[in-house]
């Protein structure tokens, strides 16, 4: 129990960073990270378009992966206290 523990903190951790990442990556309306690595361009083929969709894509599915670990961790904390009483 104790290692399921130390691994979904882990796994927590380097989702938290990945999302902020993902976040700041995305295009607002005032520009973003993006722009400087040429999500910005637009090209006869709207190939910006599609990284953009992507990329929201990538950051909802980290996002998802990051509140089911949330999940699954307060399960295991609750059902290892639970084995205490």
């Amino acid at each position: 129990m104790e290692t399921l523990k130390i691994t979904l903190m882990v796994v927590i951790a380097i989702l938290s960073v990945m999302t902020i990442l993902l976040v700041l990556l995305n295009r607002g309306k005032g520009g973003g990270l993006s722009d400087m690595f040429g999500g910005g361009m637009t090209t006869s083929l709207n190939s910006s378009g599609m990284a953009s969709k992507n990329l929201i894509r990538m950051t909802v599915t980290i996002i998802l992966l990051w509140v089911f670990a949330i999940i699954g961790y307060a399960l295991v904390l609750r059902f290892e206290t639970t084995a205490l009483l």
